[in-house]
């Protein structure tokens, strides 16, 4: 997607804050931001993670110095392998006018040799917020590969998939209602745009998101339906 179209989307929608987090990459998220100054909308620098276990997970940061920090440890673990075009689809690094700068030759989706418990002690340890993502997809989700939660991270939210309710949710995998729980997009196409998770923050940053999904002081988090 086009930086300048994603923020425009985002706007339309009313929605003030949102993540870019592609696959196992983070070449175009500065694009993004420069795309997005000056406009209200703030943009937290992620990326969504392949675990070894292929789980899906949300790693988001602050800024960008902690993202190239957190994209330098996954390129040493990602298998060093070609993307094919045909099978794969394009690659592409554009500029904040959705400019080309030039294609990711490295094959990027697939898995890192991370495993689940590697990754959310490397993003901790950058001060970023480690979510496990769509938990309920058959594909690449958390229940669907572990069948648990590991009991022994302190993981501080689940994102559940736009296609299932919380309450769905809990009645299906009663044992996550310890878990504050999100809902994304996953947002592929503009179209599929959608601010479903409604936070009260004092400000639009990771500490801020932390204690809202701890639901210290006045902070909120709810999900709205789809």
């Amino acid at each position: 997607m086009i930086p300048p179209l994603i923020v425009s989307e985002a706007l339309s929608r009313q929605i003030d804050l949102i993540a870019i987090t592609d696959h196992n990459a983070s070449a175009n998220v500065g694009a993004v931001i420069k795309a997005a100054s000056d406009t209200g909308l703030t943009i937290l620098p992620g990326m969504e993670l392949q675990t070894r276990e292929e789980v899906h997970v949300l790693c988001l940061f602050d800024t960008l110095e902690q993202l190239e920090t957190w994209q330098a440890v996954v390129n040493a673990t990602l298998p060093n392998l070609e993307n094919n075009i045909e099978h794969f689809g394009e690659q592409f690094v554009v500029d904040e006018t959705g400019d080309f700068i030039r294609r990711e030759p490295r094959l990027l989706l697939t898995s890192s040799s991370l495993t689940f418990n590697e990754a959310w002690q490397g993003v901790t340890d950058l001060g970023g917020l480690f979510i496990p993502a769509h938990i309920n997809r058959r594909q690449n989700g958390l229940l669907a590969n572990l069948g648990f939660v590991p009991p022994e991270i302190p993981i501080e939210g689940l994102e559940i998939s736009r296609h299932i309710s919380p309450e769905e949710a809990l009645k299906k995998y009663p044992f996550i209602k310890r878990y504050p729980l999100i809902q994304s997009g996953d947002v592929h196409l503009l179209d599929s745009f959608l601010g479903s998770t409604h936070f009260t923050l004092e400000a639009p940053t990771i500490a801020e998101i932390r204690l809202a999904l701890k639901g210290a002081g006045q902070r909120t988090v709810t999900i709205h339906p789809c």
